[in-house]
């Protein structure tokens, strides 16, 4: 009998992998890459998102002849500024001001190689609406150190699921990682998502 294919999660995020574990997806190794997320003049979010998910991709290609390789980037976009993770707690303070009381859009990237070599690239993009958020209730958020590492400055599982008033696009892009687009993504690939 053969033994199936090996999946390399490009990325040392603890919440793909837990989001990935949630459809019976578990990695057979995790990646971390050490890639330069600084963005280029005038580069828009879903580009930028776009970029770093080939990035990493391409970071650990060589290393996974054999394998299927997924790697995925996420980054807020209030129009064409881009929020990825804070550098610290005035940053964060700064990104929820900015997305207070008005929508934002959350894009994530993902890029996915089969061992034949065929590759594949996708951003998803949803768009989530704060309420207007008032000094107390971003200071009740940082203390809560919720925002470190993630991107925009928040997490909608935790803590700021009570600042959402809209949310249109998929939820668990929002996240960290695009569920049905990303099986869908490896399937196609003819990764076997739904093996026994």
């Amino acid at each position: 009998m053969n033994s199936p294919p090996r999946l390399i999660l490009a990325s040392g995020s603890t919440r793909r992998r837990e989001l990935l574990k949630q459809i019976g997806l578990a990695p057979d190794e995790i990646t971390a890459t050490d890639i330069d997320e600084t963005p280029l003049n005038d580069e828009k979010p879903a580009a930028f998102a776009r970029r770093l998910a080939v990035s990493k991709l391409a970071a650990v290609r060589s290393d996974a002849p054999d394998s299927y390789v997924l790697a995925a980037d996420t980054v807020v976009g209030v129009g064409r500024r881009i929020l990825s993770k804070p550098a610290d707690e005035l940053e964060a303070h700064c990104f929820l001001q900015l997305m207070s009381g008005r929508r934002h859009r959350v894009y994530t990237a993902l890029a996915a190689l089969a061992p034949t070599g065929n590759e594949r690239v996708r951003v998803i993009n949803s768009v989530v609406a704060f309420k207007r958020l008032s000094e107390a209730e971003i200071t009740w958020y940082l203390a809560s150190g919720e925002w470190c590492g993630k991107a925009g400055g928040y997490a909608i599982q935790g803590r700021a699921g009570r600042f959402v008033r809209f949310l249109s696009g998929s939820y668990s892009n929002v996240v960290g990682l695009p569920l049905f687009e990303t099986a869908n993504l490896l399937e196609g690939l003819g990764y076997p998502v739904r093996r026994e």
